[in-house]
């Protein structure tokens, strides 16, 4: 019986990341990198879920979170761009 890998989604709030780079450098797996001046999840099937990019973030611009078994993943009010109207929010 194989035991199936957990797989892991990052939450960038662009407007909180200032690009300090932070995230980046203390990534184990390289998941992540810079671009256009904020963090990107380049490659977010290698992240293992230490969740160091998250803990290191002096803006709380980045957040891990598990997917569950089929790949959904659950929304909270975290989701929520309140600076926007709410009927541009798309699902």
């Amino acid at each position: 019986m194989s035991e199936q890998k957990k797989t892991y989604e990052h939450v960038i709030r662009e407007r909180w990341c200032k690009g300090c780079n932070i995230c980046v450098a203390f990534c184990p797996k390289q998941v992540l990198t810079l671009r256009n001046g904020k963090v990107f999840a380049e490659r977010p099937d290698q992240c293992i879920g230490c969740r160091l990019c998250e803990l290191r973030c002096p803006d709380f611009a980045i957040e891990v979170r598990e997917k569950d078994a089929s790949g959904a993943t659950h929304k909270d009010a975290a989701d929520i761009d309140y600076d926007i109207k709410p009927e541009a929010h798309h699902d």
